[in-house]
């Protein structure tokens, strides 16, 4: 889902980068964040290591075709594929429907269903920034334990689990759950040349109670502790003398040729255990 003042792994190729970067240069930096050499990627989509070559250093231009099958060999977003079509001169290929747009009404309606049949337990839908842009009623009642500033302009997942006055202020197992939402943000990160996302991590990493757990962190791995592995990191809250824990699903779209709908994911909800169900239950009626 690190440290408090330092630039995030790979915002730094992204800042030196900006968005003018050659087809060659980007590819490159996907290939080498993704820890593949040119022979590796070149016998896993089938051209010779030269071909490549010349490509990224733009001695050759790709085709549209070629560019595809790169980007798909290296998991790259729709969006950042458009990207690529652009500075090698192609037109994009994908298109970018709003979620409240004509075409999206039956995706959306399918996806709040979904949410409302999870209830009385916590879904959401989230875009690419993991901004909530649909929820059930179970999620709106969580929600309304945050103060007004970190609702303003729409929920954050990031900014309202990991900032010290939102659900961190709740979550009695913090060093694990803010953990792995620091290891989702870098992913993201990772994944997608994305300024917004990059301001995101730099305020996250800010908070005085992220840097703590970084610290933590730390101080774990140079004394080489290790914890029996869980099966699943829970999300532990204590609301109203009850301690709930939840464990959560990430689910996507399948083949999306649509980049709203590549980057929306839902995220429900589960109890770990009959106390919190029983819980959730009792809140809803």
């Amino acid at each position: 889902m690190s440290t408090s003042t330092k630039t995030p792994l790979g915002a730094q190729s992204m800042q030196q980068s900006g968005h003018d970067a050659s087809i060659g240069e980007l590819i490159r930096e996907c290939r080498n964040q993704r820890k593949l050499s040119q022979m590796d990627l070149a016998l896993d989509i089938a051209i010779s290591p030269r071909h490549l070559s010349f490509v990224e250093t733009g001695r050759s231009r790709p085709s549209a075709e070629l560019l595809m099958t790169i980007a798909s060999q290296l998991d790259v977003p729709l969006r950042a594929r458009n990207t690529w079509l652009l500075a090698a001169g192609y037109a994009p290929r994908y298109t970018e429907q709003g979620l409240d747009s004509a075409r999206m009404v039956q995706v959306r309606a399918a996806v709040q269903r979904l949410l409302d049949t999870h209830d009385p337990y916590p879904g959401v839908a989230l875009d690419r920034h993991w901004n909530v842009v649909l929820h059930n009623h179970a999620a709106a009642r969580l929600m309304g334990l945050l103060p007004a500033e970190l609702t303003l302009g729409g929920i954050n997942i990031f900014r309202a689990s990991l900032h010290p006055q939102g659900f961190a202020a709740y979550t009695k197992n913090f060093n694990e759950w803010g953990g792995y939402l620091l290891q989702v943000l870098q992913r993201l990160m990772l994944s997608a040349r994305d300024e917004a996302l990059t301001a995101l991590a730099q305020e996250v990493y800010a908070y005085p109670n992220v840097i703590a757990l970084k610290e933590h962190t730390t101080v774990d791995a140079v004394n080489g502790i290790k914890n029996e592995p869980a099966l699943l990191v829970p999300c532990i809250l204590e609301l109203h003398g009850h301690v709930l824990s939840l464990f959560t699903t990430l689910t996507t779209f399948g083949s999306p040729r649509d980049i709203t709908l590549h980057e929306l994911c839902v995220e429900l909800f589960y109890p770990s255990d009959e106390k919190t169900g029983q819980f959730l239950k009792a809140q809803a009626q």
